[in-house]
């Protein structure tokens, strides 16, 4: 009976498909993916099969820099990458993909891992001299707090710029948020870039908020030594000073004392120019509700002041305001004070006013725009250019000291 009992037990097994060796499992192994199989051969599921290269072309004038980066496909597959250069007298290349134009022509950077390589295209252009100021008196034109990605605000005044001949400056804040090279790249080189063979800069503390790299690296030996920011170049008749108040001078000094306040009694006193003008980002005397004066730049203005400048420029505060003659202290001084123009209209978002301070003579808080001065041998006019749909104006003149 037992026998007969166990034959039939394994016939069922048969018929189920259950092998004698399966009975004492569990369950059975499942069969393995066509993955597994590769894995135990030696596959990689992390396998590079491209490399890109951003941006996949510039183009950059001698001196300058631009930061490529490489990016595996899959994502996962490569993180370090061997830089290189098709010729490295026109781009060289560091191991982290920062290229340096070093002469004019063409060169392909590449980034290679795992047998894939991807490339970029970087063209090299000589370095333009600034062309020769207009005939009659010069005009300098320009503002501050410029190109917002996302903004049109700097198309409209670079557009007026188109109109406006002369040498453009800028009031710091040129690129938002932070001053990088891909900022500058995208968001101020499609505006006011068509401006820069003509443009004496200056830098703002977004330029700063990533160590000013991206701003001198764009403006090249137009923005001055990268270690000071501050500079001076004559037009005309007049002597015209770049100064460099960072973060409320706290990146270069520009306290009493200070390597840049020297320079500036300095180049001063050396100054055989009846006529003055100087520009910086924070301004000493503000009316605006977003920051208000400035009391770190007043050895600027005391130097100025003691020296008989005329005319000061700054940005910072997103409003258009102009003071009539004053001392370092506010005193208004009709003989010997400096007249102070705040032009932060370049083409970002507008602040209000809080309260208004001594001296101030026209403000706008909306006005987009402008400011253009025309630098006449012992005097000047100014006339803010306003874009189209404002009804703001102001225009005036001043006699130098």
């Amino acid at each position: 009976m037992r026998k007969r009992i166990a034959v039939a037990i394994g016939a069922m097994a048969v018929v189920l498909g259950i092998s004698c060796s399966e009975q004492g499992s569990e369950r059975a192994t499942p069969t393995a993916p066509p993955q597994s199989a590769a894995f135990a051969k030696g596959g990689n599921p992390n396998k590079i099969k491209s490399i890109s290269v951003s941006p996949s072309s510039a183009t950059r004038e001698v001196g300058q820099t631009v930061q490529l980066t490489a990016t595996a496909n899959p994502p996962s597959s490569a993180t370090t990458f061997a830089w290189a250069s098709s010729n490295n007298g026109v781009a060289a290349v560091s191991g982290s993909g920062l290229v340096t134009a070093v002469g004019a022509g063409t060169a392909t950077i590449s980034a290679s891992a795992g047998g894939k390589t991807g490339r970029s295209t970087i063209t090299v252009t000589a370095a333009e001299p600034p062309p020769p100021p207009p005939p009659g008196s010069p005009v300098l034109v320009g503002a501050g707090d410029i190109a917002e990605c996302g903004s049109t605000g700097d198309d409209t005044t670079a557009a007026l710029l188109d109109g406006i001949a002369g040498t453009v400056f800028t009031l710091g804040d040129n690129a938002y948020q932070s001053g990088t090279a891909t900022e500058f790249a995208n968001c101020y080189n499609h505006s006011w870039g068509r401006h820069k063979a003509r443009t004496r800069p200056s830098p703002g503390n977004h330029e700063y908020l990533s160590g000013a790299a991206g701003y001198f690296s764009y403006f090249g030996s137009a923005a001055g030594d990268p270690t000071k920011g501050y500079y001076s170049y004559t037009l005309g008749t007049w002597l015209i000073i770049v100064l460099n108040s960072n973060s409320s001078c706290t990146t270069i000094s520009c306290a009493t004392g200070s390597a840049q306040e020297q320079w500036l009694r300095s180049v001063l006193a050396s100054s055989t120019a009846r006529c003055t003008l100087a520009y910086w980002h924070h301004p000493r005397f503000n009316s605006g509700a977003q920051h208000g004066n400035n009391s770190a730049v007043t050895p600027f203005w005391n130097a100025l002041y003691e020296h008989d400048a005329d005319v000061v420029l700054n940005g910072h505060e997103h409003v258009y305001e102009r003071f009539a003659p004053q001392t370092p202290t506010g005193v208004a001084d009709a003989t010997r004070g400096i007249r102070q123009f705040t032009v932060g209209t370049g083409g970002a978002d507008h602040y209000s006013f809080g309260t208004i301070k001594a001296n101030s003579e026209r403000r706008s808080g909306t006005a987009t725009g402008v400011l253009k001065l025309t630098l006449r041998e012992g005097a000047y006019d100014w006339e803010f250019v306003s874009a189209a749909g404002s009804s703001f104006t102001d225009s005036g003149s001043g006699v130098c000291h």
